[in-house]
C-alpha cells in the first residue's frame, strides 16, 4: 500500500471506464422566425462534444449544484466498474484547493492502444466522443453502472480543463483538454510508473455552464463515497477535501457491505432483532442482495440500488422486493394463527412499518430511465429480486419464531393504526380545501384561486396573524395562524396526527391530501411561508412544521413550495426620525450602533414576537415582496435530512443529547 499511498500525493484521484462511440451529434435547428422559412439551413450540426456544451442538461439532469456534483459520479463510477469487474480494490476522492476534482483508482487503466473504428488511442476515445465504449457489448464487463458511455466525454465537455494519466504496464500514460478538445495528444509520461496500474483523472468544472455555483460539497460527496462503500464490500474508498487550512479525509471499508448499511441506518434505535437479515443470491445473471431489519420507530426507510445507482425512483427490483416481503409475512401470519380465518391480510404499507431494508442488485443490461439512471425497468429484476428475497427470508421466518412473531405483532399494530387513520381520513376529506365554505375558520383566504401566485402564511399565534391579516395583499396572500406548538409528527402515529386540530386545518387548505394521498398538483397555494418568531420558540415551532412537510407532506418541499420567512429582530430609529433599521442580530445591532455618530439618539425596539410589530411594519419586513426575505427549504441532500430529522424529532434521546453537546453555543459573562 505504500507505493499506492505515495501515487496518491504525487498525482490526484479518479478513474474512467466509459469509452465512448464516434458519433455526430445532429440537432435540428429552429425556424428563423424573421425569416419564416425552414429549409436546410436552419439544420444545426453539432459535432464531437459540441451538443454537449449546448444542451448540458439533457446529459447530466441540470446546472445547477446537483449536476455538477453528477460530473464526480459519473468518473467514480467508472472506477466503481473496475471494482464490480474484480480489479480495482481502492478509489480516492479530492477535492483540490481551487475546487477541481481528482479521482484515482486501481484498476486496470484506460486502454490505449489504437481503436480501429475511430483510428485513435482509445484514451482519447474515451474522453472526447459519445456513445461507444467496453460496456456495450459484455467483454470488457459483466457489470456496470455507467453504461451510456457518455461519463467521461460529458465531464471532458464541461470542464476547463481535464487531465488524465493512465499507468499501464510500468508506464504513464498522459493527455490534457480544454471544454472538450484535446490540448495535448496522448504523451508517454514516463517510463517507470510509482504504482503497478490505474488511472488518475483531474478535472475543473466550467464556470460558464455551471453558473449557479462550481464550488463542490464536502459533505454531499462524503455521504455518496460513504454509500458506494457499504454497497461494494470490501472496496476501499476514500475522501480529502483540501481547501480548509487543516485538509480533511477520510476512508471507508466494510465488509458486512449493506449488512452494515442498514445498521448504520438504525444507529441509536431500538431493533426488534439483534442484527440484520441479509440475503443474497444470483439468478439469470441477476445477483441480489437485501439486508432488512425493523425498529420500534413508525417509519420506513427503504432504499434501492442498481449496479451501485440509487434508484431512488424505485423500479421493478423494488416492486419485486415489496411483493415478495407481503406475501411471505402474510403467509406466516395466517400459518401461525396470528391472523385468524377470515381476517383481513396486512398490506405492504403494515408490513413495511419500522422497516429499514437496502435493496441491492447487480444487473448485467440494466434499463434506466436516461443518463441519471433514477429507475430500473428490467422486468426480469422483478423475479429474480422476489424469489431470491422471498425464499431466504421465508426460511428465517420459520428458524426464528420469537423474531418473526414480533414483525407480524408490529405489523398487525400499524394495521390496527391505519383503519384507525383511515376513518379520520374520511373525515378530513369530507372537509374540502376546495370548497370555500369548508376551510378552517381561521384561515383568511385570498380571493384569486390561481396556485401559481397564491401564497399561504403559516403565522405563530392570533396576534401576529391578526396584523398579517391586516397587511397582506388580499389577492394573493392567505393567512393561518396556528397555536403555540404543534404535534411533533416525528414520533406520532398517523391517528394522533390526524386527531390533532393544527394539522387538520393545515390539510384542509391546502387541498392536496397528505400522506401516501398527496397530490402535489392539486395544492392550493405554490408558496407555503412560515413565518414564526425570530426566537428559540419560533425556530422550534419552524421545526415542527418543517418535520410536518418532510413526513406528510414531502412533494411540496421537493417542488421548492416551502419557504421560511426572516423576519427582524430590532427596529432602530434615530432622534425624532420615525424611519425604521431593521436588524437580524444582536452582533449586527452591535456593529451598528458602534457606527453611529456620537451625538446620535438610537432607539432600539426588540421584537419578541410578530405580534409586537405594527401590521405596516410586518407588512414590509416580511410579507411584501418588494422588501422581504425569503429561504426556500431544499433539501439537496434528501438522506442527510431525513437523518437530521429523525435526531432531532425522533423519539431516540442520546443522539440528539449528543448532538446538542457538540453544537451549542455557550455564552459567557453575558453583560445586560
Amino acid at each position: 500500500m505504500t507505493d499506492r499511498d505515495n501515487a496518491e500525493q504525487s498525482f490526484t484521484e479518479e478513474e474512467e471506464e466509459l469509452i465512448t462511440d464516434d458519433a455526430v451529434i445532429q440537432q435540428a435547428g429552429r425556424m428563423d422566425s424573421d425569416a419564416g422559412e425552414y429549409n436546410a439551413d436552419q439544420i444545426q450540426v453539432l459535432e464531437g462534444l459540441e451538443a454537449v456544451r449546448k444542451r448540458p442538461g439533457m446529459y447530466i439532469g441540470t446546472t445547477t449544484a446537483q449536476g455538477l456534483h453528477h460530473l464526480v459520479w459519473e468518473i467514480v463510477d467508472n472506477g466503481i466498474d473496475e471494482a464490480l469487474a474484480g480489479f480495482a480494490t481502492h478509489i480516492s476522492v479530492t477535492i483540490e484547493k481551487d475546487n477541481s476534482i481528482t479521482v484515482i483508482d486501481d484498476g486496470r487503466g484506460i486502454p490505449v492502444d489504437i481503436q480501429t473504428k475511430t483510428g485513435k488511442p482509445a484514451l482519447e476515445t474515451v474522453f472526447t466522443i459519445l456513445h461507444a465504449g467496453g460496456k456495450f457489448g459484455g467483454g470488457g464487463y459483466k457489470v456496470s453502472g455507467g453504461l451510456h458511455g457518455v461519463g467521461a466525454s460529458v465531464v471532458n465537455a464541461l470542464s476547463t480543463n481535464l487531465d488524465v494519466k493512465v499507468v499501464r504496464e510500468g508506464k504513464v500514460y498522459y493527455m490534457d483538454f480544454a471544454t472538450g478538445r484535446v490540448k495535448t495528444p496522448m504523451t508517454v509520461l514516463s517510463e517507470s510508473a510509482p504504482i503497478e496500474r490505474g488511472t488518475i483523472v483531474h478535472f475543473k468544472p466550467d464556470p460558464d455552464i455551471f453558473q449557479e455555483t462550481t464550488v463542490f460539497s464536502y459533505k454531499t460527496l462524503l455521504t455518496r463515497v460513504r454509500e458506494l462503500a457499504f454497497l461494494n464490500k470490501g472496496l476501499r474508498i476514500s475522501i480529502t477535501d483540501k481547501r480548509p487550512e487543516e485538509p480533511v479525509s477520510e476512508s471507508f471499508c466494510y465488509q458486512g457491505g449493506i449488512k452494515e448499511y442498514v445498521s448504520y441506518l438504525d444507529e441509536g434505535k431500538e431493533t426488534l432483532f439483534p442484527e440484520p437479515v441479509y440475503v443474497e443470491g444470483e439468478e439469470k445473471d441477476i445477483v441480489v442482495e437485501v439486508a432488512l431489519q425493523y425498529t420500534t420507530d413508525i417509519k420506513e426507510n427503504l432504499r434501492t440500488f442498481t449496479n451501485n445507482i440509487n434508484t431512488y425512483e424505485g423500479g421493478t427490483h423494488e416492486t419485486g422486493f415489496k411483493s415478495a416481503l407481503t406475501r411471505v409475512i402474510n403467509d406466516y401470519a395466517h400459518k401461525s394463527g396470528q391472523l385468524k380465518d377470515g381476517a383481513e391480510s396486512l398490506t405492504g404499507e403494515d408490513v413495511r412499518e419500522g422497516m429499514t431494508a437496502i435493496v441491492s442488485i447487480k444487473h448485467p443490461d440494466p434499463q434506466f430511465e436516461g443518463q441519471t439512471k433514477t429507475k430500473l425497468g428490467n422486468s426480469d429484476a422483478r423475479q429474480a429480486t422476489d424469489r431470491t428475497f422471498s425464499e431466504t427470508f421465508s426460511r428465517f421466518m420459520m428458524e426464528n419464531p420469537s423474531v418473526a412473531k414480533r414483525i407480524v405483532e408490529k405489523g398487525i399494530l400499524a394495521q390496527k393504526v391505519r383503519l384507525s387513520a383511515k376513518r379520520a381520513r374520511e373525515m378530513t376529506r369530507k372537509q374540502s380545501g376546495l370548497e370555500i365554505g369548508n376551510l378552517p375558520g381561521k384561515l383568511a383566504d385570498n380571493t384569486s384561486k390561481d396556485p401559481e401566485i397564491s401564497e399561504l402564511f403559516i403565522v405563530e399565534g392570533d396576534s401576529a396573524g391578526g396584523s398579517a391579516k391586516q397587511g397582506r395583499n388580499r389577492l394573493t396572500q392567505a393567512i393561518l395562524p396556528i397555536r403555540g406548538k404543534i404535534l411533533n409528527v416525528g414520533k406520532a402515529s398517523l391517528d394522533r396526527v390526524l386527531a390533532n386540530e393544527e394539522i387538520r386545518s393545515l390539510f384542509t387548505a391546502m387541498g392536496s391530501g397528505f400522506g401516501n394521498d398527496f397530490d402535489v398538483t392539486k395544492a392550493n397555494y405554490h408558496k407555503v411561508i412560515i413565518m414564526t418568531d425570530a426566537d428559540v420558540d419560533g425556530a422550534h415551532i419552524r421545526t415542527l412544521l418543517l418535520t410536518l412537510f418532510y413526513r406528510y407532506m414531502r412533494p411540496l418541499v421537493d417542488a421548492g413550495y416551502i419557504y421560511i420567512a426572516q423576519p427582524p429582530l430590532y427596529g432602530v430609529s434615530l432622534g425624532n426620525n420615525k424611519e425604521l433599521h431593521y436588524i437580524d442580530s444582536d452582533e449586527e445591532l452591535e456593529d451598528y450602533l458602534v457606527q453611529l455618530p456620537s451625538n446620535a439618539k438610537p432607539k432600539v425596539q426588540r421584537y419578541k414576537g410578530l405580534g409586537e410589530m405594527d401590521y405596516d411594519q410586518l407588512a414590509d419586513t416580511t410579507m411584501d415582496p418588494a422588501h422581504r426575505r425569503l429561504l426556500r427549504v431544499d433539501p439537496a441532500d434528501a438522506q442527510e435530512a431525513d437523518a437530521v430529522i429523525d435526531m432531532l424529532m425522533g423519539g431516540d434521546v442520546p443522539p440528539r443529547r449528543q448532538f446538542i453537546e457538540d453544537n451549542a453555543v455557550f455564552v459567557e459573562d453575558l453583560d445586560i
